[in-house]
């Protein structure tokens, strides 16, 4: 075996050949994968092999749209069979918001560019005689899709990457992983140790057990899932043609044709188990699966038959109960590992077979070039954090299997392993009617509802649509108030904290003590990679402020930007110190009756950060929001918290102060045009794309990615954000809708929402660059309808800022 290599990967089921694939192909040939066992050996080669297209997700469906186009070419470019049928899928839908997620899902396939199409019950039998389709609205037929011999392709992209160069050692058991003084990894195994700069986790259902050896705590729970196979079936002997993999919520199973047999996968609704609870799995164990267990499916298996008749009278040739890895959010974790750099992470796919080529595509760019061409933070590793612990995973693992095809409602909020994160004041918000959302284990209030409301779950405009609409009138007529402990914060200190975030963020620090900035930390190749609000608290102290799923990413940037030398400390503060955002015309008024700083602006201006005493409390007092009214956020004492909250509202009482919640703060900041990290600003764009160069500051000098900004100007764009209003009717812009000249797909939507205090549907659309122009006008297709959008050349709300700097 190598003693030296460019990349290791650990693992040689889906994810990790599939990485190896792509790194080789992509011209890192010098990569070793090890296998303790044979190849597809772990959770790969017992998979039902399934690779779906649909997914309303819109970078999710681009990994497995990839996936889906490579694997029918395999077998030519490797010489190797994969077992591809390319029979297609159909998606039942049994409600009216199912058929809503539909048209979301049809918009996403027009611009990734898989074929689908809603069909009519009569057409679904058509296209498969054998279903019923009692209680069925329609179907989402994807065409493209299918599935897959498992081991056979993972096999054949092993084939492949060993043409391109790579080495692939089988039967070798890792046994450690270390980290050496000069940054790189030495790994060591059973036949040797090696020595590289990139490790990467592919270990599927051993992934955890790998974790642990760099103190890693992987959110990963392995669960038990059982298919059937039946006999032959007779209908099935003479057909002509592949049926199409059926998926059906009613059964919450997949059905489909194998060979001349049936196979009918089951995910329960209850008793779910996991495979190896309390010990973990042996790694010593290979092609480990467990005795059949019917009582837990019966009643899906059941519900199956209803849905197929022409199976009930088969016999079971064969039961598969493997091991299948979920992470909590069913999204797999590939990037980055948390505090650890050059280490990756390729693992937690409950799905692997769908997304092992399109994970390790992107996955070897982001590797190779420090970005992927699509946006990454849904699968980053780091969106889960020390909150989810293993009783989290486990709670979030169980639901996620039990709803594996049950329809996720905009606005609900599953129960399981919550409340995990609260701020002080959560019980009191609680008892305010205040209805929360999870965000990086936070509880954030959405909206309150002190009579008790409960939202109508819906792709359309629902009965919220008041009561948002109440609480955004509150913060332009009067005073609002949002608990918003969960931003990222960081204080940055030391004699060279400054030269250290102007080397760091493309734009410059402000020179004057409590002066605010807006600045982004960007990868060599100019990406954006994060955003931070910015206050200079004093010669060698600064305050950084992001989103709340930026905590670990922006510790890891700034943490692995900083050089031995530099006399820097980067303290995470975010568990220290809680937020309020007060907000509206009053807000003076309010503050001034319990400090006695002076918040006039002469004396506190705009973009401007101070230490005050508020209620007797000392906070830090930040003149800046989101939502475009004179206000100021505070900064509190994580255990002062309630007492400035309760001060804030009895002085406020007069002025008719009220709660508002995270609905009312996205449709307020979309009508001041503000961008939001992760949804505009992403990996895939830099800041020229943005048209943010104003936040650039190139005169300063070196910086991050500022050679490759200096070239992305000199080039043709892609794309622009187009900010627009749209002429919408009962349902709004959600991100991943297409946008249309004619029938020539010209962009894609990244999110919107409804304006209330201008009255106006709003939203940003990724367009060609000759879209953007203000006053251009193209369509955009929501729900499978298609509305006129023009671009807006200014925000729809105070453009000037005259309210901010009131």
């Amino acid at each position: 075996m190598k003693s030296h290599a460019r990349v290791v990967i650990i693992g040689g089921g889906m994810m990790g050949v599939g990485l190896l694939y792509h790194l080789a192909k992509d011209g890192w040939d010098d990569c070793v994968l090890i296998e303790k066992g044979e190849l597809s050996s772990g959770s790969t080669w017992h998979a039902a092999g399934q690779c779906p297209s649909f997914t309303a997700d819109y970078n999710i469906a681009k990994i497995h749209h990839y996936s889906n186009t490579l694997y029918p070419q395999l077998e030519e470019l490797t010489g190797q069979p994969t077992g591809w049928h390319g029979c297609g899928g159909i998606r039942f839908a049994t409600t009216e918001a199912e058929l809503d997620y539909f048209r979301l899902v049809e918009g996403v396939a027009a611009n990734i560019g898989f074929r689908m199409q809603i069909i009519s019950p009569e057409e679904i039998r058509r296209i498969n005689p054998f279903v019923t389709t009692e209680g069925v609205l329609a179907g989402a037929w994807t065409i493209d899709d299918g599935h897959v011999d498992p081991a056979g392709c993972c096999i054949a992209m092993a084939k492949g990457a060993q043409n391109y160069g790579a080495t692939i050692v089988r039967n070798n058991r890792v046994t450690d992983i270390n980290l050496l003084p000069n940054g790189e990894w030495e790994v060591n195994t059973e036949q040797g140790n090696i020595i590289c700069e990139h490790v990467v986790n592919a270990g599927g259902c051993y992934a955890a057990r790998i974790g642990d050896w760099v103190g890693l705590d992987l959110p990963i729970t392995n669960m038990k899932h059982q298919y059937v196979v039946t006999e032959p079936v007779e209908e099935f002997i003479v057909l002509e043609g592949e049926l199409p993999v059926v998926r059906d919520p009613y059964a919450n199973a997949y059905l489909r044709q194998e060979q001349h047999s049936g196979l009918i996968g089951i995910y329960e609704r209850s008793n779910t188990r996991e495979a190896w609870p309390g010990t973990g799995q042996d790694w010593e164990a290979e092609n480990e699966l467990f005795a059949p267990e019917f009582d837990p499916i019966m009643p899906g298996l059941e519900r199956a038959m209803e849905r197929m008749p022409v199976l009930e009278e088969a016999g079971i040739l064969r039961v598969v109960n493997g091991a299948s890895p979920h992470s909590p959010d069913h999204n797999p974790l590939v990037g980055p590992a948390p505090g650890l750099q050059n280490f990756w992470l390729s693992c937690g796919a409950s799905i692997g077979i769908a997304q092992g080529a399109g994970a390790g595509k992107y996955l070897a760019q982001w590797i190779m070039h420090g970005a992927a061409e699509i946006n990454m933070l849904g699968v980053d590793p780091r969106r889960f954090g020390s909150f989810a612990d293993q009783d989290y995973a486990r709670a979030k693992a169980h639901q996620d299997y039990n709803y594996m095809y049950v329809l996720r409602l905009p606005g609900e909020e599953r129960p399981a392993g919550r409340p995990k994160r609260t701020s002080p004041l959560h019980e009191k918000l609680v008892d305010k009617g205040g209805q929360f959302a999870e965000g990086f284990g936070w509880e954030r209030p959405k909206w309150f509802s002190p009579d008790g409301r409960v939202e109508g779950l819906s792709y359309r405009r629902n009965n919220i649509f008041e009561v948002v609409a109440e609480e955004c009138q509150a913060v332009q007529e009067r005073v609002g108030i949002l608990d918003l402990s969960s931003f990222t914060k960081h204080d940055v200190t030391g004699p060279d904290a400054e030269a250290f975030l102007n080397r760091v963020c493309a734009n410059r620090v402000s020179p004057r003590v409590g002066g605010i900035v807006l600045a982004h930390g960007l990868t060599e190749t100019g990406r954006i990679e994060s955003e931070y609000t910015i206050t200079r608290l004093d010669d060698e102290h600064f305050y950084l402020l992001s989103a709340a799923a930026a905590n670990i990413r922006n510790s890891d940037q700034l943490m692995q930007n900083k050089r031995h030398n530099e006399q820097v400390e980067i303290k995470n503060i975010t568990d220290e110190w809680g937020t309020l955002v007060l907000a509206g015309p009053r807000t003076r008024d309010l503050l001034s009756k319990i400090t006695s700083a002076d918040l006039s602006s002469e004396h506190f201006p705009w973009l401007t950060g101070k230490e005050i005493e508020v209620a007797g409390v000392i906070l830090r007092a930040l003149r800046i929001n989101y939502v475009g009214e004179l206000g100021w956020e505070l900064h509190v004492p994580i255990d002062q918290l309630v007492n400035v909250y309760d001060a804030v509202w009895a002085a406020g009482e007069e002025f008719e102060i009220a709660d508002f919640g995270m609905y009312a703060l996205s449709s307020l900041g979309k009508e001041k045009a503000y961008y939001a990290w992760g949804v505009e600003l992403i990996n895939e764009i830099t800041m020229i794309e943005a048209g943010m160069e104003r936040f650039v500051n190139f005169d300063k000098g070196d910086f991050v990615g500022r050679e490759a900004l200096l070239k992305r100007q000199k080039e043709q764009l892609n794309w622009k954000i187009a900010y627009v209003e749209v002429e919408a009717e009962d349902a709004d812009v959600r991100g991943g809708e297409p946008a249309y000249d004619g029938d020539k797909v010209i962009g894609v939507t990244s999110s919107g929402s409804y304006g209330y205090r201008v009255e106006k549907s709003l939203a940003f659309v990724f367009v060609h660059p000759e879209y953007a122009l203000p006053g251009t006008t193209f369509d955009i297709e929501i729900l499978s309808t298609r509305r006129q959008a023009k671009v807006l050349g200014e925000a729809a709300y105070d453009p000037e800022n005259k309210r901010l700097r009131a």
